[in-house]
């Protein structure tokens, strides 16, 4: 058939060249786009966190950030499968150790938390502080030992020298927030920042500071993962100004910035 008018025919080594090239770019989907990070975090930063993916997204063009929410155990039993995840944010350093395996050496302190008393709107049982958690009948959820608001709340009771007996453990402490907010519970220990994205679903007993503990969230990149360099940078994004701005909007405090 012959060549249209006006259109160049190539040579036959330029053919076959070109087809080559086009073979290879469809070979490796094209422009490939940005890079997908899994990041593995505890549901106390699913506000926080949500507004975080939207910022670090418009200042790294070229990765986007998947968060997937859960109770920690069920986060570090994710290391252990086929889709492991490239950033691991914990809620305790004792949740950091026991995946250490599966972890590289870079982590990062990126927020601070504090304990409060969750109870119902207007505090309907007129809980004043931790002393009224050892009334009888009084129904209190804690979060579980195995989970870090668990742990924490074991420390601020050891330091009041309390015994509570609760009514149920908890995987997380969004999970104790919510069986106070549905009226289950008449008060539950669970970190500040959870309280407050009740809104007026739950009010706050507050915690001496000398009875209080520090809870420190901290992340981590996966090791071995498809894109560790990429989560490296987002690992150390997280302690930057503008990702603390964010997690102090949402009621965190943060540790001073690295030099």
């Amino acid at each position: 058939m012959p060549d249209s008018p006006g259109r160049r025919r190539l040579p036959a080594p330029a053919m076959f060249v070109a087809l080559v090239l086009s073979a290879l770019a469809a070979g490796c989907g094209g422009a490939s786009g940005p890079t997908t990070l899994t990041v593995l975090a505890p549901t106390s930063l699913k506000e926080a966190f949500g507004e975080m993916g939207t910022a670090y997204g418009q200042t790294h063009p070229g990765a986007k950030v998947r968060f997937e929410f859960g109770a920690m155990p069920e986060m570090i039993d994710r290391l252990s499968g086929q889709d492991t995840g490239d950033v691991l944010v914990t809620a305790d350093m004792a949740s950091m150790e026991e995946p250490d395996d599966y972890l590289t050496d870079h982590r990062r302190t990126i927020a601070h938390n504090s304990l409060t008393i969750a109870v119902g709107p207007g505090n309907p049982r007129r809980i004043r502080g931790l002393r009224d958690l050892a009334r009888p009948r009084l129904r209190v959820v804690v979060g579980a030992e195995s989970v870090p608001v668990g742990r924490y709340t074991r420390q601020v009771l050891t330091k009041a020298d309390l015994t509570v007996r609760w009514s149920s453990q908890e995987i997380s402490a969004r999970a104790v927030l919510d069986r106070v907010r549905a009226g289950e519970a008449d008060a539950g220990i669970v970190f500040i920042t959870d309280l407050r994205s009740a809104g007026v679903a739950a009010s706050s007993v507050p915690i001496p500071a000398d009875l209080n503990v520090t809870a420190a969230f901290s992340a981590a990149t996966v090791q071995g993962g498809d894109h560790e360099e990429a989560a490296n940078a987002f690992v150390s994004w997280l302690t930057t100004p503008a990702a603390q701005k964010l997690f102090n909007k949402y009621g965190f405090v943060t540790p001073p910035s690295p030099r």
